[in-house]
């Protein structure tokens, strides 16, 4: 006897098989089946209260965890309100999908309640974006958008579910459904032989190599070889800012971000060889091509989609293939040479950045009361090697980002896109994600309170982090750089506020710290507090620019 379903039930089906941990949304009529075939399913469905919060959970999941993380909203303008996660997810490559419930499909353009084809205003922005617009198809092409979202360059993807098919039934027994369903990325594909030859006396050659470790190189699991092979031969290793991180440890390599707001120590510049692995060609690394660069320096760029080595400049030898199989290769063709490594170049970049970082900081020194510095400080010293760090902000991730020594996946800040606000949903994403390790966002003030109402959510839910504000009542970064410019702030500074009694007006516990030796005791509490919990410090403004 065959067995009938909704479309809804197959979709859900389909995000359990592929282990999509929860669905983040905001409710509208046009949810409806999907939500009651997520209750019959078992799916966990974490509410919000902006549709913004939606997206960015669901894009943060995918940062995180390397699979696709997924939100559902209505139609009209909660869709457009959720592209903005979309948009930081492909901005970022970060595997994300977007289900909009809309319309019935049968009453498209004839002007009912929120008529909107929802599809051609995502395409721009998505790797997939499609209309459902057949039940017996839903697995099909749902399988088809988290192929899309994997492989590659992992990014958004979107579908667009009319009620009416969503609520229709189904006979299983005429369903194309593929027997594989995988939601994590897929990061695949070797180097050749000549182009391992070809990139190992290259960087025999090379006096001054440098690694530039993008998002591309964590996606395919390239942590433990970037560690071994720059180690080894001791290349120094930088990460676009804001990129996803593939140093969990210090490692005497490690130089730090290029392309921050509060500059960098000059080594790109310098580098007679530059190894690009799974970057974006941006202004991160300078274009790579002169004056970022030396005219004479060589490139070599290694990325699995072949689409963006074809963006921008061409690199010397451009290779399509996994960053982190062709640094195996690399490393076990330096192995069967027996090649050495010299610690010169190394030892004058650790140098460099040590008088970089040593110069941000002493703005810090000039700041009267607590600032930014001692704040990062004492939040990295609270973190443990399990824990998840959130950043979301101007100044606060300047200082973030010159005082770290460690740059792991477990560290999320906004993405390529620089955009703030997007730390409390993620925040919600990590404690549902991994709820029994700590989850801690720095935030400014002017970041957090974007979608400060979540924490009713939050308290609600059960989703427990630590949330640690640093209130300058301002927006700092663009404080520090119109005072640059133009002598005054423009239009860039804040009122006072108590974000504890908010956080404890919306079911949270809330603290405030006026004493820096007090804010690390108030940490560890927190951690073991049965809600979240919003430790709200005033700070003196300042930025780790300001000493340059």
């Amino acid at each position: 006897m065959n067995r009938t379903t909704t479309a809804a039930d197959l979709l859900v089906a389909e995000l359990k098989d592929r282990q999509v941990p929860f669905v983040a949304s905001l409710n509208g009529h046009g949810l409806d089946p999907f939500y009651l075939a997520c209750q019959r399913a078992g799916m966990r469905v974490i509410d919000v209260r902006n549709e913004q919060a939606a997206g960015y959970m669901a894009e943060v999941t995918g940062r995180l965890s390397r699979s696709v993380g997924v939100c559902a909203v209505s139609g009209g303008v909660a869709h457009a309100n959720a592209l903005t996660g979309v948009l930081n997810a492909w901005f970022d490559g970060a595997p994300m999908l977007l289900i909009t419930g809309i319309t019935p499909l049968s009453r498209m353009e004839v002007g009912d309640f929120q008529d909107f084809n929802p599809v051609p205003m995502a395409e721009p922005i998505c790797k997939y974006a499609r209309l459902i617009d057949s039940p017996e198809r839903v697995c099909q092409i749902t399988h088809e958008a988290f192929i899309a979202a994997t492989t590659g360059r992992p990014g958004p993807v979107h579908l667009a579910l009319p009620l009416d098919v969503a609520a229709s039934s189904v006979d299983e027994s005429h369903i194309l459904r593929s027997r594989i369903r995988k939601g994590c990325v897929q990061v695949t594909g070797a180097a050749t032989t000549p182009e391992i030859a070809a990139a190992t006396e290259m960087l025999e050659q090379a006096d001054r190599p440098v690694i530039v470790a993008g998002s591309g190189l964590y996606y395919s699991h390239g942590e433990r070889i970037l560690s071994e092979f720059s180690q080894m031969h001791k290349i120094p290793v930088v990460i676009p800012i804001w990129d996803r991180g593939s140093v969990p440890d210090p490692i005497e390599t490690f130089m730090g971000v290029i392309g921050a707001a509060s500059g960098e120590a000059e080594i790109l510049g310098d580098a007679d060889l530059i190894v690009v692995l799974g970057a974006e060609f941006d202004y991160r690394i300078r274009q790579m091509s002169p004056p970022g660069i030396a005219a004479s320096a060589k490139t070599i760029r290694v990325h699995a989609d072949s689409s963006r080595l074809g963006r921008g400049l061409a690199a010397d030898l451009d290779i399509l293939a996994s960053p982190a199989t062709f640094l195996d290769q690399l490393s076990q063709s330096f192995k069967d040479a027996g090649r050495g490594a010299t610690s010169d170049w190394l030892d004058e970049v650790r140098r460099r950045r040590a008088d970089h970082r040593n110069s941000c900081l002493q703005a810090a020194s000039k700041l009267p009361g607590i600032n930014g510095k001692q704040v990062t400080e004492t939040v990295l010293a609270e973190m443990d090697d399990e824990g998840v760090l959130l950043v979301d902000g101007g100044n606060i991730g300047q200082w973030f980002h010159q005082l770290t020594d460690r740059y792991p996946g477990r560290y999320v800040t906004c993405g390529a896109s620089g955009v703030v606000g997007f730390g409390l949903p993620g925040a919600m994403a990590a404690s549902a994600l991994y709820p029994d390790k700590k989850v801690l966002l720095l935030s400014g003030d002017g970041s957090f309170t974007f979608t400060v109402a979540e924490l009713e959510c939050a308290a609600r839910q059960g989703l427990h982090f630590v949330a640690v504000v640093a209130d300058d009542e301002q927006w700092g970064i663009s404080v520090t750089g119109h005072v640059t410019s133009y002598g005054r702030p423009l239009f860039s500074t804040l009122g006072p506020s108590r974000l504890d009694m908010v956080a404890e007006g919306f079911g949270c516990r809330g603290a405030r710290i006026e004493d820096i030796d007090r804010l690390g005791p108030a940490i560890r509490e927190a951690f073991s507090a049965p809600v979240p919990t919003i430790i709200h410090v005033p700070i003196v403004p300042g930025s780790p620019k300001a000493s340059n």
